[in-house]
């Protein structure tokens, strides 16, 4: 890993936080996630997408629950777990690199990296999070709960509700990581329809609940065969997402 003086600091700081803070509810996860953007510094790539998400996060939380959720314990306790999953990738990172999957390594890796894209980034951890961790944090979730959810079940559209949240939402919110961040030199949000176009919020979560479904019926060895090959083409996916881009003169946000 190449750190800088500062952000080995922070790493310290967000590893130490990581490893004590209990994550049991929606409003830890949030306050995790508050609590590592303050501590990441501006150059570190790690911020934007741990801001994105933060961001989609509180506007998942924040829908109205009367009428809102056919089971909202059920989605609530896999927002807990997939978010678990991050955690654990950014520790095990933290940590010289222990057991860190190829995809998050894509991320991981070019935190510091020159001439990459705020929203890059945030799309990069996207990708690894959702293509890689969601499927396994399905089946994790439907184990504790001992549900078995079926498509056009309430759960099922409870997930593709979040889905239709999540694409209004992401050009917004990538919108704001490239213009809106108040001291931050601004930067051009010409790329975000085409890397929305690249990796799409909607069929990556479909696919993913599809991947679950088809893992879920594999023995042991075999889900973990599909799981490595999985991991190895969201990195790839992931590190095509971060290619550098030509340097633009910025303005002031």
């Amino acid at each position: 890993m190449s750190t800088t003086p500062s952000s080995s600091t922070s790493d310290q700081a967000v590893l130490e936080l990581l490893l004590t803070s209990p994550v049991a509810t929606i409003a830890d996860v949030i306050s995790v996630m508050r609590a590592i953007d303050q501590l990441l510094v501006i150059n570190d790539g790690l911020k934007w997408f741990n801001l994105l998400y933060l961001k989609v996060t509180q506007k998942v939380d924040d829908q109205p629950s009367v009428n809102a959720w056919q089971d909202l314990g059920w989605l609530t306790r896999l927002d807990v777990v997939f978010a678990g999953w991050y955690f654990k990738a950014l520790a095990g990172w933290l940590q010289a690199n222990v057991d860190v999957p190829s995809s998050w390594q894509a991320l991981l890796e070019s935190r510091f990296s020159p001439n990459i894209d705020r929203i890059q980034f945030a799309l990069a951890g996207m990708n690894a999070h959702i293509n890689h961790d969601l499927a396994q944090a399905l089946l994790e979730t439907n184990s504790e709960l001992n549900l078995v959810p079926r498509k056009g079940g309430p759960e099922h559209m409870d997930y593709e509700q979040v889905n239709g949240i999540l694409e209004a939402e992401l050009p917004d919110a990538l919108a704001f990581l490239a213009t809106g961040i108040l001291g931050v030199a601004a930067q051009s949000t010409g790329n975000i329809g085409r890397l929305l176009a690249i990796w799409d919020v909607r069929k990556a979560r479909d696919l993913a609940w599809d991947f679950a479904d088809y893992i879920g019926s594999l023995p042991e060895l075999g889900r973990t065969m599909a799981l490595a090959a999985q991991d190895q083409m969201t990195g790839v996916l992931g590190r095509s997402l971060l290619l550098p881009v030509d340097p633009a003169p910025t303005v002031d946000a």
